[in-house]
């Protein structure tokens, strides 16, 4: 707690900041200070970005993985993180890197269901053979 009686948000407060506050967060900041800090120290990993260790646009080409992952797929923070990059002078191709560098992680639908597929083919196409056909 501050010595006014809130709670310390240092995280959040860096968030907001550096731009990199998401307003669909403000709901359970707003009822729950304390965990939202938390949630986003441990939870959302949030420490290691604001640490300095990284440069920001590094944070940023991260983000924007994250965000446009197969498994996330979050377009308003792929939108925001672009912005950012670019305002911090990504190129247009770094960006394209980082967005086909993500892109891999949707490699693994194909590497899974494509031999399935051909199994599932291969098994259809021998039942159509075997089964005899009726001549009128």
């Amino acid at each position: 707690m501050n010595t006014n009686g809130t709670t310390a948000t240092p995280i959040c407060d860096a968030l907001r900041a550096s731009g990199n506050w998401n307003p669909n967060w403000d709901p359970f900041a707003k009822l729950d200070p304390a965990w939202t800090e938390q949630f986003m120290a441990v939870g959302m990993g949030m420490a290691p970005m604001i640490s300095g260790v990284l440069d920001a646009k590094t944070i940023e080409f991260i983000a924007i993985a994250v965000d446009a992952s197969c498994t996330h797929l979050y377009a308003p923070g792929v939108r925001r993180h672009i912005g950012k990059a670019l305002e911090l002078g990504a190129t247009k191709e770094e960006i394209t890197a980082v967005l086909q560098c993500v892109s891999v992680l949707g490699i693994h639908t194909m590497s899974l269901a494509a031999p399935i597929l051909i199994e599932e083919a291969a098994a259809y196409e021998s039942r159509v053979e075997a089964t005899p056909t009726i001549s009128r």
